[in-house]
């Protein structure tokens, strides 16, 4: 009793009321209910975009107890009502006669009825289930009362349907409909519904094997009574009867396991509806079942999926993991776990170095051994071509011409761009990373990475879409919620982080990708439908990634295993591109990105080099370039020279005729560009010799390979030997020259066409000196020490 009257007396006292009898009872009958009638810990419940279930968690105190109903089928009300509160709709929360006849009952016969309206069965639910007593009753009734003046008949209804335990640890009409049919409840037949209205009379009926036969009368009295009333008719009714019980509950809906997880997490006891795709979701999950057993061959366990909308930036389509089992970590969600981003932060460098006119789409860059304050990047193949367009540098994921952009744009610029676009895993100084940034020396996850990539894309439709203009929050957080709409502001024409023509000239540029890792074997992948995509490998073969992006979806892929072990072979190209196109022949069709005209310059370019074509290139292209590509240079490797009249030598005003002297344009690259670039293009022509008698002015005909200027030559640890050998290495211009060495002025020996000699050398500083048959001379110093030594 203490417990009912002493908040109600403590209310009235707070509101200062002087106390008769009629008054006191007037105030504990208006005070007498809490704000909040059920306080009981509610799953979480998420459904797809279409209302379907696909997921849900228990609550925390161990029931499965869905978020209150807004409304109950209409089947079920008529059953219900009609098993336990016929008169619901008449009665002021109590029903008077009900009460005499289950006291009259009570006394006579040795069985027990109840009185109880469904109003206060709603009471005694909200007091978990007090003894049932005389007095009890009393207090039931009174607050049914107000219960009835506080909410409509509605509103009770949704209560005592959404709060009524069906047995085990099921509470809720919605719940029980999933546990006991596998079905929503507003798809409930007649038998189902008339099942779960006599379940909480006798909740214990449920368990299989037992009670099997009273459970079934007691639903088919039930039955029969609809009948009577008209509710029903023949054939309906025969049916519902032939209707089997329920036997074993069923298990719940887990299409999106890890998203239910963590919504869970973000959003725990509330019913979501997210923005997923069910059929999607269900592709996904079958691509994702059929790969992993694919990779797990190999020893590689885990893999993630992740589809976003480009223009509302929602998930549709959501795998955290593989099957693979808790041995494996198929618990974690990778989707939200950092991992070295490998190669994928290369198109956002090319993008930003087309931006600002840096480079034009099929510039040269140079792709040569680098050794940078002691770093010493290296291609996939670990080959070099000396010279690459740079379109064919991303869309071959080529790492040494990356590094040398990345310093050439800036480190610290690069980094502050991508903190710009939301990548916030970012989270140390840019010097932390260092030129690695570039080559998987950062972290982020799928889901950064993918909504980037969908911003980019995003970027691009705006633009076109929206008369030439930009939104200024483009890089937006992706969102599983299905009314949540992102804040993508005010249209603006102020520089975006990105433009347009950047963006379309870098996807065109990944729409041509191939074999981004490979050999010249190369395995073309082909689609309904085009993509620009990208694929990242992680040092150690930790992660595998691909993904791509279309006007209308983007796609992010991972896979690899969850504690980090790396496996040969586990690269984006191998392990996570044949997923990426399997999901993208999963999606509708979406054609490709319109050109942003606006955005783009028409140029005239040199045909060899890619760049701005100058006077001295005869053959020319037009090409639409980002906007600030005319900030470019012109092509720095086409020079002029002076031929004889055979056009065989070269020649000057000092050895020949001014009148014979031809003049002719020529493609040159420097010497240890040339020296690589070579071997890939045997088109390449050399310069010619200089004719005999003419002498040449040149300096630069002649680069050291190996050292490099200011580079030491390290020596194995001392093994008990006093000497090592060393392999010098130069570039010549002239494939057939004749080069001298000297170490200290001491002459140690001479090479031809391939310029590599062998020297048994002990450490210390030296001066190298080279001279080739023409007398171009060429001097460095170099120091060489065991690697031992600090």
């Amino acid at each position: 009793m203490k417990d009912f009257w002493s908040p109600v007396i403590q209310k009235a006292a707070k509101h200062k009321i002087k106390l008769g009898v009629l008054g006191t009872l007037l105030i504990l009958w208006l005070f007498c209910l809490p704000k909040n009638l059920f306080q009981d810990p509610a799953s979480t419940v998420v459904n797809a975009s279409d209302g379907s279930l696909i997921g849900a968690r228990i609550a925390d105190d161990g029931q499965w107890r869905f978020p209150q109903l807004d409304s109950i089928p209409t089947r079920f009300e008529q059953c219900i009502l009609l098993f336990e509160d016929e008169y619901f709709y008449q009665h002021p929360g109590f029903n008077p006669i009900s009460i005499i006849k289950a006291i009259g009952h009570n006394l006579t016969k040795k069985t027990r009825r109840g009185g109880s309206t469904i109003t206060q069965q709603v009471v005694r639910l909200s007091r978990k289930n007090k003894s049932r007593t005389y007095w009890e009753k009393c207090i039931e009734i009174f607050m049914a009362t107000r219960l009835e003046l506080r909410h409509s008949k509605k509103e009770i209804l949704n209560l005592y349907a959404s709060h009524t335990p069906y047995g085990g640890n099921v509470v809720g009409l919605e719940t029980a409909a999933w546990r006991y049919f596998g079905i929503p409840a507003h798809e409930l037949s007649w038998g189902q519904s008339a099942a779960l209205a006599v379940l909480p009379n006798a909740p214990a009926l449920i368990f299989p094997g037992r009670n099997e036969q009273e459970f079934l009368e007691k639903r088919n009295r039930l039955l029969e009574k609809l009948q009577d009333k008209g509710i029903l008719d023949q054939t309906t009714y025969e049916l519902a009867v032939a209707e089997p019980l329920p036997l074993k509950p069923f298990p719940l809906p887990d299409v999106a396991p890890h998203l239910t997880e963590r919504i869970r997490i973000e959003h725990p006891g509330e019913r979501i509806t997210t923005s997923i795709q069910r059929p999607l979701q269900q592709q996904l999950n079958l691509l994702a079942e059929r790969h992993y057993q694919q990779l797990k061959s190999n020893e590689i366990h885990n893999l993630a999926i992740l589809v976003l909308d480009v223009e509302s930036r929602k998930v549709l389509g959501y795998v955290g993991n593989s099957t693979s089992g808790k041995a494996h970590g198929n618990y974690v969600d990778i989707i939200t776990k950092n991992r070295s981003t490998g190669s994928t932060l290369k198109p956002f460098l090319f993008a930003s170095l087309l931006d600002e006119g840096h480079v034009l789409p099929h510039s040269l860059v140079e792709d040569v051994p680098t050794v940078i304050n002691g770093y010493n990047p290296q291609n996939f193949d670990r080959k070099h071509v000396g010279a690459v367009p740079v379109s064919r540098a991303l869309s071959r994921s080529l790492n040494v011409p990356a590094v040398r952009l990345l310093r050439e744009y800036g480190l610290q610029k690069f980094y502050n761009k991508l903190h710009k676009m939301q990548l916030e895993s970012l989270d140390k100084p840019s010097s932390y990373y260092g030129l690695s940034l570039i080559l998987g020396g950062a972290e982020s996850s799928l889901w950064e990475i993918t909504q980037t990539y969908a911003s980019l894309a995003s970027t691009l439709n705006h633009f076109v879409g929206n008369s030439s203009t930009y939104c200024p929050n483009e890089f937006v957080q992706p969102t599983y919620l299905v009314n949540q709409v992102p804040d993508f502001s005010e249209q603006q024409f102020d520089p975006p982080i990105l433009g347009a023509g950047a963006i379309f000239s870098t996807f065109q540029a990944m729409y041509e990708v191939n074999r981004p890792e490979g050999d010249e074997n190369w395995h073309f992948f082909d689609s309904s439908q085009p993509i620009a995509w990208k694929t990242g490998t992680s040092f150690g073969f930790k992660d595998a990634w691909a993904v791509g992006v279309t006007p209308k979806y983007a796609i992010g892929v991972w896979a690899g295993n969850a504690d980090g072990e790396g496996r040969p072979g586990l690269t984006g190209i191998t392990a996570a591109a044949p997923l990426l196109f399997d999901v993208l022949d999963a999606l509708p069709q979406s054609g490709w990105f319109p050109e942003p005209f606006d955005d783009l310059v028409e140029v005239e370019v040199c045909a060899e080099s890619g760049y701005r074509a100058s006077v001295y290139c005869d053959v020319t292209k037009k090409e639409l370039v980002p906007t600030h590509g005319t900030r470019s240079g012109p092509c720095p490797y086409h020079q002029q020279l002076f031929l004889d009249a055979s056009e065989r030598f070269r020649v000057n005003s000092d050895c020949y005729p001014l009148e014979n002297m031809v003049a002719k344009n020529w493609f040159v690259l420097p010497p240890v560009l040339e020296y690589y670039y070579t071997s890939s293009n045997p088109s390449y022509k050399p310069l010619p010799h200089y004719l005999a008698g003419c002498s040449s002015l040149e300096n630069q005909r002649m680069e050291f390979l190996y050292p490099k200027k200011n580079e030491a030559v390290l020596l194995p640890k001392d093994l008990g030997t006093t000497t090592s050998d060393v392999i010098l290495k130069l570039a010549h211009q002239q494939s057939d020259a004749t080069v001298y060495w000297y170490l200290d002025e001491t002459y140690v020996g001479k090479t031809e066409n391939f310029h590599e000699l062998l020297l048994d050398i002990q450490p210390g500083n030296y001066t190298l000196t080279v001279v080739d048959s023409e007398g171009n001379r060429m001097q460095q110093q170099m120091e060489v020490r065991r690697a031992s030594e600090n």
